[in-house]
């Protein structure tokens, strides 16, 4: 029941965060910490425990809780924990926590209904994390997505109905494709089995064509490519994140852009993983040509909030990538990827939200020389900078490093070009970094250096990236059977599968059978097939 009480607990506190904002606007805040520091506590003492969490532990399921819902309509109350969604669950509470302490002196009007909000999106994320139903986990998905709407559209800057409006079309459009290939897979396996059930582990199962499973499988991509996001499916993602509040900001870039490279990791590989093999090619290519456009994007704007979401759609390339590599190293750099990147990232948005609070602007061409009044600020932007630009001994360089080395086994021409973005990433980095803080000041700024509650905010964030570069052993061993058993549905499709030349379809005329059975080899060979 641990993990039904992770989700309840969050959207409890949502509520009464919500009704105590009427009494006063402190109360809030503090039941926000105090629902997120429960999850953040079990979260933690499942994975010190682990595997003794749970002596009844199959494989890589640590937890499981099964509650018939809509037995009827083969619905049920499915979660379950690995080490990939427990992973995902100390991000997410990690960065919650972090959430609610740099709202503390920034949300001043409708504070319970921020609150609400706030832990009703990092519910909605559990949830995703959690489910093994996928009847639940649209659900989830979409609970996850109102919310940040509110977010956006009541507590964020100058253009926040636009952005709101903009985000919430791509991701419920896309969601709606997902549901579309959820329901056609739930048909599909009712007709062959004559069981009709959204359950994870029996819809593993579902055997179809090669053309119905790669239509299947872009429903899916639709819904994680647009919130990874990936491009062309971008575009939202800068709106979003400038004009949304510091809260919200940390909330997308660290969360619930991992949403989609989880969905990515649980679903797309396991279920279509011959489909999966034939998009592998251009699946990599949208992954370079993030890192190269997302890189080249950063450098060129002026707006600090927009550039770090810039950043943000390189760093996602590099998970595109590493995910249809299809081999280990690369699965371990795209899981390390989602951590690392959601504690620097979210760190780099939390300094922007610091600076526009000091200055009241994000304009990089109007600050400068910064270091001189603020030198605990400098420091920690500039371990930050140098995590972004993945500098060896920070935990974004190991995940980088070990997705390239993946990548190079599938594909050398673009493990390549991606490495041309870490060469782009010191550029946009570096330049975060002498805009701000090194030059001269061409106004009349002045600013203070970090308070003490901003400092507990940044320091434990310090430590967690140093801690990834410098020991990220606990996090692979965590990671490990969760990436074996994705990765066995791809090297479970049979070398051998031979399609027989007896069956009438596939009878050869003597004239042309040399030039049919090489087309046929070279079709073959994409899915898979001998």
């Amino acid at each position: 029941m641990i993990l039904l009480w992770m989700i309840v607990i969050l959207m409890v506190g949502g509520i009464l965060a919500w009704l105590s904002g009427r009494i006063n606007d402190a109360l809030p805040r503090w039941i926000s910490l105090l629902a997120i520091l429960p999850n953040l506590a079990l979260a933690a003492w499942i994975w010190l425990a682990e595997p003794a969490a749970n002596p009844k532990a199959t494989g890589a399921w640590l937890m499981q809780l099964n509650i018939e819902w809509i037995p009827q309509w083969g619905v049920g109350f499915d979660l379950a924990l690995d080490g990939l969604s427990l992973l995902m669950l100390l991000l997410t509470f990690v960065l919650g926590f972090i959430a609610v302490l740099v709202s503390w002196n920034e949300i001043y009007n409708k504070v319970g209904f921020f609150h609400f909000n706030l832990l009703w999106v990092l519910a909605g994320i559990t949830g995703v994390f959690l489910t093994m139903d996928l009847f639940l986990f649209y659900f989830f998905w979409e609970v996850m997505l109102i919310p940040m709407y509110f977010l956006i559209g009541i507590w964020g800057h100058e253009n926040r109905t636009y952005a709101a409006y903009k985000f919430f079309i791509f991701t419920q459009a896309s969601g709606l494709l997902m549901l579309l290939a959820i329901l056609s897979l739930y048909f599909i396996h009712g007709s062959q089995t004559g069981v009709y059930t959204f359950n994870y582990f029996e819809l593993l199962g579902t055997s179809f064509s090669p053309a119905v499973g790669m239509w299947l499988m872009f429903g899916f991509l639709a819904a994680f490519l647009v919130k990874l996001p990936v491009v062309p499916f971008h575009s939202w993602l800068p709106d979003a994140h400038s004009q949304a509040p510091t809260a919200g900001s940390v909330i997308l870039a660290g969360l619930l852009l991992k949403t989609g490279a989880y969905g990515l990791l649980r679903f797309v590989l396991p279920f279509f993983p011959e489909a999966a093999q034939a998009f592998a090619p251009w699946a990599m290519l949208l992954g370079v040509i993030g890192i190269l456009y997302g890189a080249i994007l950063a450098y060129s704007q002026t707006d600090l909030k927009r550039l770090v979401a810039y950043t943000s759609v390189s760093h996602m390339g590099f998970v595109i990538l590493g995910v249809f590599a299809f081999n280990e190293l690369a699965l371990q750099g795209v899981v390390m990827q989602m951590i690392t990147h959601g504690l620097s990232t979210g760190a780099l948005f939390i300094l922007a939200g610091f600076l526009y609070d000091r200055i009241h602007t994000r304009d990089i061409r109007k600050m400068g020389g910064f270091w001189a009044t603020a030198p605990k600020m400098g420091v920690i932007a500039m371990v930050f900078v140098m995590a972004s630009l993945g500098l060896p001994g920070l935990g974004n360089f190991i995940a980088e490093f070990l997705t390239l080395v993946g990548s190079w086994q599938a594909n050398n021409w673009l493990t390549v070009f991606a490495t041309i973005g870490l060469v782009l990433a010191t550029a946009y980095s570096l330049r975060i970094l002498k805009k701000i803080f090194y030059g001269q000041n061409l106004t009349d700024h002045i600013i203070h250096d970090l308070s003490a509650r901003e400092m507990l905010i940044m320091v434990p964030m310090v430590l967690l990236i140093l801690w990834l570069g410098l020991y990220p052993q606990p996090v692979i061993d965590t990671a490990k059977p969760s990436i074996d058993e994705q990765l066995q549905a791809y090297t479970n499709v049979p070398e051998d599968r031979t399609i027989s030349l007896e069956q009438p379809q596939l009878i050869l005329q003597p004239a042309d059978s040399l030039s049919q059975l090489n087309k046929l080899k070279n079709k073959g060979g994409a899915y898979g097939l001998k």
